[in-house]
């Protein structure tokens, strides 16, 4: 009900602007960007529907904003889960608190620490190491832990190896400086994680990025042609919401 309100009012306030997505190239691998801008979008976090069950897909999240009069004008998959879809680490939506937040070192990437939390706030989102995110503890709406880091104050996180040869299809965020532009990634092709960290920090210089996953990675972005069908059931989405025509 808040979220249709919402709209509703900024609606009437002014138009709300769609996510911008281009193909960009660096040494050899291709990825697309999209480019969310929290001054003016609508950025928000999805994992239940109104009964509790876990949407997984973008077609499942579109369903449900459509009896509200919205859709999804960009989505991506925004973090780690177990089997069962429950986020691994910190997962708020809309202020309401799914999962607490994990600090300690684990098993696989999301415990290659240091790891950290993509926050969205009040016209802005910041990607923030966890450890820092546990000790500011700073006011988000919606937030979720992934890991590990891409890029932490501008350099890459130390345990990326540059002749590594674990490749993957990897998808992430970086945000800029003023927290004000979200900057999401998927790769076009299997890249390293020094690859794909190099893109944030050399290409768009992004102060800070976080990695969400590999492999299952996925992009709704109809702008750009990209439907997001997939056969595996997805945990966190992270998309932007307009106004259904």
């Amino acid at each position: 009900m808040k979220h249709w309100l919402c709209a509703l009012l900024i609606c009437l306030a002014a138009p709300l602007t769609a996510a911008e997505c281009r193909e960009q190239s660096y040494q050899d691998n291709r990825f697309v960007v999209c480019d969310v801008d929290l001054t003016s979008e609508d950025l928000r976090l999805f994992l239940k529907d109104d009964a509790g069950e876990v949407l997984g897909y973008f077609s499942s999240v579109n369903a449900q904003l459509k009896h509200r009069g919205e859709k999804l004008s960009f989505a991506m998959n925004a973090g780690m889960y177990h089997e069962d879809r429950a986020p691994v680490g910190l997962y708020l939506e809309n202020g309401a608190q799914e999962q607490r937040i994990i600090t300690s070192h684990g098993p696989g990437n999301f415990g290659l620490l240091p790891n950290g939390v993509f926050c969205i706030g009040e016209n802005r989102a910041d990607v923030i190491e966890a450890r820092k995110f546990a000790r500011r503890a700073p006011e988000c709406t919606y937030a979720s832990q992934s890991g590990p880091m891409l890029v932490i104050d501008g350099a890459l996180h130390p345990r990326f190896l540059i002749d590594s040869t674990s490749r993957y299809i990897r998808n992430g965020v970086g945000t800029n400086k003023d927290g004000s532009i979200a900057t999401f990634v998927i790769s076009r092709n299997t890249v390293t994680f020094h690859e794909f960290g190099s893109f944030f920090r050399d290409v768009l210089n992004t102060p800070n990025a976080l990695f969400f996953d590999g492999n299952i990675s996925r992009l709704y972005a109809p702008q750009i042609g990209s439907s997001g069908i997939g056969w595996s059931k997805l945990g966190p989405i992270v998309g932007t919401v307009i106004p259904a025509e």
